[in-house]
């Protein structure tokens, strides 16, 4: 649809959930940066039940619309939708999750054609991790947008050949600002951590999930206290294996050396207190605690999943492993903690990477890509 000069383009952000996660992170930051005169916000999201992040998204001046489904594949959302979009008259619908794009498409193909919206997506994830439903109605639904983001290099070489050259990579960001500003409380943190001036410490904020594999962690985290390497690890999370976790943690005897501290608000002063950050998933799409542990200036030892290679590069900003290696990750890790000069030239990469991983960066291209999407 045409739109008009004279008023900021309409654009509704379509998300699954808002519970507490990278996607639902990035949205928040990215309302907060947004270009208000330009660009007007709305939100919706489908699952009830994730809304951690509503009243923080709300805070921002985005009013965010409740789908109130308690999954995805409770079609009433569609309803709800379609209702919210004939009262909204927006410009464009950006999608951020691919089974709710494949639905929410078809709604927008609904509507009256004077009327309809112009869509657009990011893709936060690589396209075979999609269960086989999903990927064939985000396929099949995908040419009806007029514009496609991938969060990565690797999200991006995932998509459907024939589709791929329509797919650009925005690199994604953090508050840059917002991050460092927790950096002078590295000792208050150091200290209510309980860790020694001696002691290096690992920390690690990722939901307990399985793509994020933990018991790879545990296992290398035995191995380095084995060698003893004066490492303490934090993992700052919740999730459905903290159960079987922690059962592995004690079954493999680590004690105090690797201390699971739950769900945290105040993730990023933890990792104020750490010396280097450590992630080794399976799989990824933006894992934004990477972001995070750069802007802080913290040596990054992670699998080439998702983003990391984009903005880590092994031997510079820390060191990169194949996943489910656990004696990989161990000497890894072992490597960057125990050779402080590297460590110390590592950190001082990770701090100027860190600085161009800013989300305004990311907000401004997007906003441009609004107003491609929108046209004359």
């Amino acid at each position: 649809m045409t739109t008009a000069p004279s008023r900021p383009l309409r654009v509704l952000w379509l998300v699954k959930g808002l519970g507490v996660g990278g996607i639902e992170r990035l949205l928040c930051w990215t309302a907060a940066v947004r270009d208000t005169d330009a660009i007007e916000s709305q939100a919706a999201y489908v699952l009830r039940h994730a809304d951690d992040l509503v009243d923080e998204l709300a805070a921002t001046g985005v009013p965010v619309h409740p789908l109130v489904a308690d999954n995805e594949y409770d079609l009433t959302w569609a309803v709800k939708l379609r209702r919210i979009l004939d009262e909204g008259s927006f410009d464009i619908v950006h999608f951020h999750s691919p089974y709710v794009a494949g639905v929410a498409r078809l709604v927008v193909q609904s509507m009256p054609e004077a009327e309809r919206p112009r869509t657009m997506s990011t893709e936060h994830n690589v396209w075979s991790d999609f269960p086989i439903p999903t990927r064939v109605l985000n396929a099949a639904t995908f040419p009806l947008d007029f514009a496609h983001i991938a969060v990565s290099r690797a999200v991006r070489e995932s998509v459907t050949p024939r589709f791929r050259n329509h797919v650009e990579v925005v690199t994604q960001g953090v508050l840059v600002e917002d991050v460092r500003r927790h950096l002078g409380g590295r000792d208050g943190a150091r200290l209510t951590l309980g860790i020694g001036p001696n002691e290096v410490l690992a920390g690690t904020v990722a939901n307990l999930r399985p793509p994020k594999d933990y018991p790879t962690l545990l296992t290398a985290a035995k191995r380095v206290v084995e060698r003893g390497v004066p490492v303490r690890f934090i993992a700052v999370g919740r999730g459905e294996e903290e159960e079987a976790l922690r059962r592995l943690h004690r079954e493999l005897e680590l004690g105090d050396r690797f201390r699971f501290l739950g769900y945290r608000e105040d993730a990023v002063h933890v990792l104020a207190g750490c010396d280097l950050f450590v992630l080794p998933s399976r799989y990824e799409g933006v894992p934004v605690a990477v972001l995070e542990a750069l802007a802080m200036g913290l040596p990054v030892v992670a699998t080439p999943v998702g983003t990391v290679p984009d903005v880590v590069t092994d031997g510079v900003e820390g060191r990169l492993v194949l996943p489910r290696d656990p004696a990989a990750l161990a000497s890894a890790i072992e490597e960057v903690a125990g050779d402080p000069a590297r460590r110390h030239a590592m950190a001082e990469a990770a701090f100027r990477k860190g600085t161009e991983l800013d989300i305004r960066t990311t907000t401004r291209r997007v906003e441009e890509i609004y107003r491609e999407v929108a046209g004359p």
